[in-house]
């Protein structure tokens, strides 16, 4: 590899000279984070290096950023590899997610064909031992256009190897047959391959789409790696037959001996320890739970235990002995770990922080004027997230009058003196740092826009709907006849009518007169929908208060319909003062998000700009999944409409929520000259009396709070923008007492679950719809069980989780008995911080469990539904719902909600609370929850 020696650190040769010698312990000072892939992509000259650092989340953070360090250097990234560990409980008896496994299988098969130039990998999975080497290489197998290759031979090499046989492949490790086709998602590839057969040669083999079953590309040769870390050999008799889902844990007990990764080098390696100590701290932990997990498993199965520890893992001296005999480099923060490190090297670097960068609530152009100074000894280096977000940055540089160029990695030798241009590189970086030694400055979109790294209860719903089957009724149920009222439900009856049985419901109404109503007229009785607690007076059989009621409540519909179709109306006739194009300071804004954009994002963006800029008052309907970015696409109208001197106000349905929000458009308002406020119950009568006059007199521009907005002492200066949140918690008047207030004012509706209505006013083009379908990058589809109650599965759960670094929702939604659920977590999993919360919790208590569980200072939220609006911790993946039987569909769906938004792998579990009760809603009806839409329903099966 040729390179040029300019502005390349002076410790680089002498460093790289100590690391030549057999068993060199060399330490690396101010190495930590990225400075850490920086030091490391400088050291690579070609030879194979191996990375370990202390946890699954830093190899992943490592792989990532020497990523970018090898598209700065213009080094090719297909030369790193990155070996996760598995994300199961040591000796729980499940086995490791098959995408987890395809990626294993993909980079120990990488090592022996086409080794990578650095391997990055965490402690843990040093630790665990792999099948043997030799039955690996055994394993594979190979083929070719054109060769002969029985098809019934891959087909049993496929059970062997741990294929499951589906009539269609959707995901690693399944394949399908279909006459002389097999096609057949190998571990070894990101797109299944479908192989056609003639005779006993293969004729062709392609990749395609597993989504639409279209073929992608031609290839001339397929591999095919195992599917399971458990490799049956040939001539056992059960080799096809389908491998136990805790096999892997018995994997010892198949081999003389098992491998290690480290077995799997074709060659000694130089190695790099992330913190050494740390490293040997965090063996000690894993260890911890190895030797719990063991004895736990031995308890619930010691007929048959899984192989011993000592069998499965390595220890921290195993490790050593492994690596006794390679040239070591120890990165460290600040000093070496101990005098066994015989030469020490330090690499100058300092945080942007350091001169003032990424300080909140700095504005754009302070940033630039600090940015300006490093020009003269600096390149500097911004770095951005998506390729969208590059050019705006450029568009935001040269709008401030500042030369910026795209990087092209010939910059990196560039002897070009004077200022140099700001650069812009797409590329993810863990943080920015600026190095004298390199002239240097990176710089992150945290630093830019001065924004942090991110990695009562309520009532059920009142729109009841018609009986579908038995299951949804208990005896002494309160029920709604169409034609007669309110009863009581008091069970079936077998009878026999004109010589002809049937099964009838017995339906109780006032005065003890029952009527019987047969099964097949099912759909005209409905649960009664009344609020929770609430008894109602029962109708009287042939009465007349029931017909009273309905003839009432017809003409309070159609009074109100008739209102919504005046003000429908008059809204098409109003015209309004058009806002004006899109703004620097704007470009400023949208530069500052610290995601990219989902195509559907952008799309509904574009709407609302459009629909602004004209004359029409809009009234939009934005359709997501929770997690999609509606909230963002919310921030971007609010901003043009107080960039254009109009207030917004914010309707959300409960006060947990509008202090989440206000605290996100806060943070992303800071660094401009525009005020945001809070309504809350959480407030005293005289801040909220001093927020009312500055909303009169428009000093506050964006207003968010609950019902307390739709109060008549709230009287706006200019009202432009109205966005409703979680639209389906509201009633119609209360939205229509918002636009009533003045006819020319845009309404921007957010919802994941709309309701009947509003999706009907929006299908028949009434109201506007954008719907966001596609998912933030690197957002993976929430899994969700149902499993009957049981102590273990709650305690692996929540284990799991607190294993991978994350937090944890227990919701539970009686709370007169939350104090005694409280106490039995404690008594569960006692190693787990642990905080309550409800909806008739004090507000200033409420508010004070919840900023503990934010910060992280807690590990499970054991709370009510008063979670499900909105509430985003992005560390809490998995939520556990306690009787899941007593929600509806939509506040399911909402409490799903609230997991999966930080970027790992998440999970939804929902349990029953008596173990021997039967799940009858399950049973019954399955739950129908598409990760990319905002649809709801039951179907039978």
């Amino acid at each position: 590899m040729s390179e040029v020696n300019v502005h390349l650190p002076a410790w680089l040769a002498p460093l790289r000279s100590a690391l030549d010698h057999e068993k060199a312990r060399v330490c690396l000072l101010g190495a930590h984070g990225p400075t850490s892939a920086c030091a490391l992509t400088l050291l690579d000259r070609g030879s194979p290096w191996v990375v370990v650092t202390a946890s699954d989340e830093s190899a992943e953070r490592m792989f990532n950023d020497l990523c970018f360090f090898y598209g700065l250097m213009g080094r090719p990234v297909e030369d790193l590899a990155w070996f996760p560990e598995w994300e199961t409980l040591p000796y729980e008896a499940t086995a490791p997610h098959v995408g987890l496994i395809a990626h294993r299988m993909t980079t120990l098969h990488r090592l022996l064909i086409n080794p990578p130039t650095i391997l990055v990998t965490s402690v843990a999975a040093a630790m665990h031992r792999v099948i043997p080497r030799s039955t690996f290489e055994q394993a594979i197998f190979h083929f070719q256009t054109a060769a002969a290759f029985e098809r019934e031979s891959l087909v049993t090499n496929l059970l062997r190897l741990g294929y499951r046989r589906v009539s269609v492949v959707e995901i690693p490790g399944e394949f399908s047959v279909r006459g002389g086709i097999i096609d057949v998602f190998s571990t070894a590839y990101a797109n299944p391959v479908r192989v056609e057969f003639l005779g006993d040669h293969v004729e062709s083999i392609r990749l395609f789409d597993p989504s639409t079953q279209t073929s992608i590309k031609k290839l001339n040769e397929g591999w095919v790696l195992p599917a399971r870390e458990f490799v049956r050999p040939p001539q056992a008799p059960e080799a096809i037959v389908p491998i136990e889902a805790d096999a892997e844990w018995r994997s010892p007990d198949l081999y003389d001996s098992m491998d290690t990764l480290f077995d799997y080098l074709t060659t000694a390696p130089f190695l790099a320890l992330d913190q050494p100590e740390a490293l040997k701290k965090a063996c000690e932990t894993a260890w911890e739970k190895i030797d719990d997990g063991y004895l736990r498993h031995v308890d619930r199965d010691a007929t048959q235990p899984y192989p011993s520890p000592e069998r499965l893992f390595l220890t921290w001296e195993g490790i050593q002995q492994k690596i006794t005999t390679w040239p070591i480099l120890a990165l460290e923060p600040l000093a070496a770990p101990d005098s066994t490190w015989n030469q020490t090297f330090s690499f100058s670097a300092q945080a942007p922080g350091s001169i003032g960068l990424g300080i909140r609530g700095t504005a754009f152009s302070q940033t630039l004027g600090l940015l300006e100074g490093l020009r003269n000894e600096h390149r500097v280096v911004l770095v951005a997230r998506s390729r969208g977000q590059v050019d705006r940055l450029l568009a935001l540089l040269r709008e401030h009058d500042l030369p910026a160029d795209p990087w092209n990695p010939t910059a990196w030798s560039s002897q070009r003196t004077g200022k140099l241009p700001f650069y812009v590189l797409h590329g993810d970086l863990s943080a920015g740092f600026l190095s004298g030694d390199l002239r240097l400055a990176l710089l992150t979109e945290e630093e830019l826009f001065a924004k942090g790294a991110r990695h009562k209860p309520q009532p059920k719903s009142r729109t009841a709907t018609f009986l579908s089957s038995l299951e949804d009724l208990n005896v002494g149920d309160y029920v709604v006849h169409v034609q007669h009222g309110i009863a009581k439900y008091r069970g079936l009856k077998r009878l026999s009518v004109q010589d002809f049985e049937s099964d009838f419901l017995i339906l109780e109404f006032s005065g003890g007169d029952t009527l019987y109503v047969p099964l097949d007229r099912l759909n005209q009785v409905q649960r009664y929908g009344g609020a929770e607690g609430h008894v109602p007076r029962l109708d009287r059989l042939g009465g007349t208060s029931w017909a009273k009621t309905t003839a009432r409540v017809k003409k309070n519909i159609e009074e109100m319909a008739q209102e919504l179709i005046d003000l429908y109306a008059s809204r098409e006739l109003v015209k309004r003062n058009a806002y004006g194009t899109t703004t620097t300071l704007y470009h400023e804004f949208e530069a500052a998000f610290e995601y990219e954009e989902t195509a559907d994002q952008l799309r509904a963006i574009g709407d609302i700009g459009r629909d602004m800029e004209s004359t029409k008052p809009m009234d939009r309907l934005v359709c997501g999944d929770v997690g999609y970015g509606k909230t963002e696409v919310a921030m971007r109208a609010a901003f043009k409409a107080v960039e254009h001197d109009r207030q917004v106000a914010v309707l959300v349905p409960t006060t947990l929520l509008a202090h989440q929000h206000y605290d996100n458009f806060a943070e992303r308002f800071a660094p401009f000259p525009m005020r945001v406020a809070l309504l809350s119950r959480f407030q005293s009568p005289k801040e909220t009396k001093a927020i009312l006059k500055d909303v009169g007199a428009g000093t506050v521009d964006v207003v968010i709070g609950t019902h307390r907005l739709l109060q008549k002492d709230v009287a706006f200066r200019q009202l432009g923008l109205v966005i409703i949140d979680e639209e389906q918690w509201f009633g119609v008047k209360h939205k229509e007492r918002l636009k009533q207030l003045r006819t020319q004012i845009d309404v921007l509706t957010l919802t994941a679950t709309p309701i009947p209505r509003t999706l009907q006013m929006a299908m028949s083009s009434v109201r506007d719809l954008s719907i966001i379908d596609t998912p933030p990058a690197g957002r993976l589809a929430i899994k969700t069980e149902v499993v009957r109650f049981s102590e273990k599965a709650v305690r692996d759960a929540i284990l799991r989780e607190l294993g991978r670094g994350g937090q944890i929702y227990f919701v539970h939604n009686r709370v007169e008995t939350m104090e005694r659920i409280g106490a039995w977590l404690h008594q569960l999993v006692p190693e787990a911080r642990m905080v309550m919360a409800h909806g008739q919790m004090d507000a200033r208590p409420l508010e004070a469990v919840m900023l503990k569980f934010v910060k992280r200072e807690a590990d499970v939220l054991i709370a009510s539904a008063i979670i499900q609006s909105g509430l985003d911790v992005p560390n809490a993946n998995t939520i556990i719902v306690n009787r899941a039987d007593l929600f509806g569909l939509a506040q399911l769906y909402q409490l799903r909600g609230r997991v999966g938004r930080g970027g790992p792998d998440s999970a939804s579990l929902r349990q029953t609370w008596r173990s021997e009760e039967p799940a009858t809603f399950w049973a019954s009806s399955s739950l129908v929850i598409s990760p990319r839409s905002g649809w709801i329903s039951t179907c039978k099966w």
